[in-house]
């Protein structure tokens, strides 16, 4: 039996943006959506937390040679929930809570019983503080918006 390809893209989709989510979060956000949905979630890490670096490449213009533009610390996570799902993460910084948790969440969002309560206990309140800020940004850059126009002098 084959699954549909659809289904399986969505579901790659949600996961992405679920990790987006988790990416800008706070490590004390994340804690307490999770403290909700239970005290104790039960998992097992199936390596320590290890942090450790990467290169970073960069291209002047987006389209030129690449460029080693310098290193950057990274944390890394891989858990196993009790039903058998692996969650993952890997978390720009040296974090290591925001990194086990990440990927405990990643682990609770593809168990299909659990995705709804962490979507609403976890996942929507960051979500939300997100979209807030975005605002609040947008509002500030709005405010220094400068208008140029020309006059035309008829000399034509």
């Amino acid at each position: 039996m084959r699954s549909d390809p659809a289904v399986h893209d969505d579901a790659v989709a949600g996961r992405r943006a679920a990790m987006a989510t988790l990416a800008d979060a706070r490590a004390s956000e994340i804690a307490g959506g999770l403290a909700a949905l239970g005290d104790n979630i039960e998992h097992v890490e199936l390596r320590p937390v290890e942090t450790g670096l990467v290169m970073l490449q960069g291209r002047i213009g987006g389209d030129g040679a690449a460029f080693n533009l310098g290193e950057a610390p990274v944390t890394r996570a891989s858990v196993r929930i009790p039903s058998g799902e692996i969650g993952f993460s890997y978390v720009l910084g040296r974090d290591r809570d925001k990194a086990r948790l990440a990927a405990l969440c990643d682990a609770l969002w593809q168990n299909p019983s659990t995705r709804e309560p962490l979507e609403r206990h976890v996942l929507a309140p960051i979500k939300a503080r997100q979209e807030n800020e975005r605002a609040q940004q947008r509002a500030r850059t709005a405010a220094t918006r400068v208008d140029f126009f020309t006059l035309v002098r008829g000399e034509d």
